[in-house]
């Protein structure tokens, strides 16, 4: 009898968040996201394809990259990028990491840097509570980050860690509202498998 009704228990909990989500919309933005990141990486891909039938050949470009650039200081630019609200597409970093001698170790540096630019995103999100004005102004151009993650939690990270949406605004967001750090660590774990399953498409253009 315990153990059906501690089945009982979670079925209604499960059912509730379930219900909760429907009712806040978080499935029609998931759906709304994917629908979003499709003609993203189309054009991320076509972006890429024209450079390389029509400027320049694009495995020339990532050499050339790669020979007058180190592979440390490629990854610490992609780090001050996705501190900085995502600046330049990861897919250009993710391409870059098939021409290095060690494919798979960098793309996991670039996954790292992601990652702890997404951890510093989050203390600059923690940072602007402490100044009213500068948060009242960015909760105004951030409203709709803001209020989707004090609506879904960790879920609204695990969207912006996989998705194209920028992750260091997600992150920030997190830090603004004080979402608790051990979990968005967590939820934010989903970013180096964001990169791994957008390396298997990219690298098979850059071939």
């Amino acid at each position: 009898m315990h153990k059906e009704g501690t089945k009982i228990r979670k079925k209604s909990r499960l059912r509730l968040l379930h219900q909760y989500y429907v009712y806040t919309g978080f499935y029609r933005f998931i759906s709304d996201a994917v629908k979003k990141a499709l003609p993203v990486i189309l054009i991320v891909v076509g972006i890429l394809l024209l450079i390389n039938y029509f400027v320049i050949d694009v495995n020339t470009l990532l050499e050339y990259a790669i020979e007058n650039y180190s592979n440390s200081f490629i990854i610490f630019l992609f780090f001050i990028s996705e501190s900085l609200l995502g600046l330049i597409p990861p897919e250009l970093f993710i391409a870059w990491s098939d021409k290095t001698v060690s494919p798979i170790a960098c793309l996991s540096l670039l996954a790292l840097a992601s990652y702890t630019g997404g951890i510093a995103s989050y203390f600059m999100g923690l940072a602007i509570n402490k100044f009213p004005a500068v948060n009242n102004y960015l909760e105004d151009k951030m409203a709709k980050h803001v209020k989707n993650v004090r609506k879904w939690g960790g879920f609204m990270i695990i969207v912006g860690a996989l998705f194209p949406i920028p992750f260091s605004i997600v992150s920030i967001a997190t830090g603004m509202i004080r979402f608790k750090f051990s979990y968005y660590l967590l939820f934010g774990l989903l970013r180096f498998a964001r990169f791994y399953i957008y390396a298997i498409f990219i690298y098979s253009i850059v071939q």
